[in-house]
């Protein structure tokens, strides 16, 4: 629009679109006198219509995100993928169509772009060209731009479902039956250690945010992130997050050195965003020492996946311990892996629930409590199976029990067979 080009151009000449004190009202006025000037020097008047229509675009401009307001903002879209600025992708119900979004020019979406980062003290450029960082809203964001890309800078926004608040929300959703439900809860009070594993997008870090509304509000927890992802609705919490190094190459405080660190806080609870490296040995020792409850997120495609990981990472950053060792720790300290996917109707469904329940010498012991059976696919695309339950107490009741938290028989039995 010819009209909304012009009273950009001119606006951004006079303000500065990352000043804190910009106000929404002070913008009104001066976008209303600019098209005002216009007119007059046009000798024409624009429609209400049109004036309205430039007045939103600018405003979403400046305290939105521009042409992605509308995407951010639609809560039933969970991911928008910027290719560039003329290709625009959105998730819905778990399947990725083509917007009608497109940015104006390369500029205007590295604009856009300034403006996301600005509250994240992370940075882009052709020396440090990617980089991950989180919208206030909890929305994760990766960014990567040329010359690493191609295609231009292409964004990555994996938006906080702020619709799951309860089991009841996920059990609503599909994502589990309201016995598992009832049973993470109880695993979560009993200061049961858990994994929750899965692809990226599967829906982990949406079911440990609801998980964290059922602690004991007394408790102290503190939260270590890579990129702050978690939304916590806790009285006391503190909140911890990775940093990478300058454009010197100092300055960096890795995963591992904020878990250390915390294990000085007092923490009642450790929850670690994403375990992916050298902290996975400090992890499982702090477990083993007496720091129960801990909770972590890890990248795996099923629960043995998600052992070989652990084994893998400790193995690697620490080439003296044997193997025998680490799968002792493995079976000592980790109680339960949560597994989730997203299936081919979109739906993000815990797959396994596991307990690990020792070691034989060569492998880590496992025995599924609950897992999904997938039985086939319905004529509108909707996975179709069932949740088949263990059939037999599991061995993790027992620390249940001794923590005094109410355990049910029928989360584990299957009486109609």
């Amino acid at each position: 629009m010819e009209l909304l080009e012009s009273v950009k151009q001119r606006l951004f000449s006079q303000v500065d679109v990352l000043d804190p004190a910009l106000n929404e009202e002070d913008v009104k006025d001066r976008v209303l006198a600019i098209i005002s000037d216009i007119e007059r020097k046009k000798k024409e008047q624009f429609p209400p219509e049109t004036i309205e229509q430039v007045l939103r675009a600018i405003l979403d401009e400046l305290f939105g995100y521009s042409v992605l307001t509308p995407l951010i903002t639609d809560p039933t879209i969970t991911e928008i993928m910027i290719n560039g600025p003329f290709q625009v992708y959105v998730e819905v119900n778990g399947k990725k169509r083509l917007s009608n979004v497109r940015f104006s020019s390369h500029q205007h979406l590295m604009r856009v772009l300034e403006k996301m980062l600005h509250h994240s003290f992370r940075r882009v450029d052709e020396s440090n060209p990617y980089t991950d960082f989180s919208l206030p809203d909890g929305s994760r964001v990766n960014v990567i731009i040329p010359p690493v890309s191609l295609t231009g800078p292409v964004i990555t926004i994996r938006k906080f479902l702020r619709t799951f608040n309860s089991i009841d929300d996920l059990v609503q959703a599909g994502s589990l039956t309201r016995e598992m439900g009832e049973f993470l809860v109880s695993a979560i009070r009993s200061r049961l250690n858990i994994i929750f594993s899965g692809a990226t997008g599967a829906g982990k870090t949406t079911t440990l945010s609801v998980l964290l509304h059922y602690l004991d509000p007394d408790e102290r927890l503190v939260v270590i992130e890579d990129t702050a992802e978690l939304i916590i609705e806790h009285p006391h919490v503190v909140r911890l997050e990775a940093r990478y190094s300058n454009i010197e190459g100092r300055g960096e405080v890795s995963i591992r050195d904020l878990f250390r660190n915390s294990l000085r806080m007092r923490p009642d609870r450790i929850v670690i965003g994403e375990v992916r490296g050298e902290e996975s040995l400090d992890m499982l020792q702090a477990i083993i020492s007496g720091h129960k409850g801990s909770l972590a997120v890890l990248h795996a495609d099923n629960p043995t996946d998600a052992v070989a990981r652990l084994e893998t990472m400790v193995t690697i950053y620490n080439e003296k311990i044997p193997l025998w060792l680490v799968q002792k720790q493995i079976a000592q300290g980790i109680d339960l892996i949560v597994q989730q996917e997203r299936m081919k109707d979109g739906v993000r469904r815990i797959t396994y629930i596991t307990e690990v329940i020792g070691s034989d010498g060569s492998d880590v012991l496992l025995q599924d409590i609950f897992r999904f059976e997938q039985v086939g696919i319905s004529a509108d695309g909707k996975v179709e199976g069932r949740w088949v339950k263990l059939n037999q107490e599991p061995k993790v009741v027992g620390k249940m029990r001794k923590m005094g938290v109410e355990v049910k028989r029928e989360w584990f039995y299957d009486d109609s067979n």
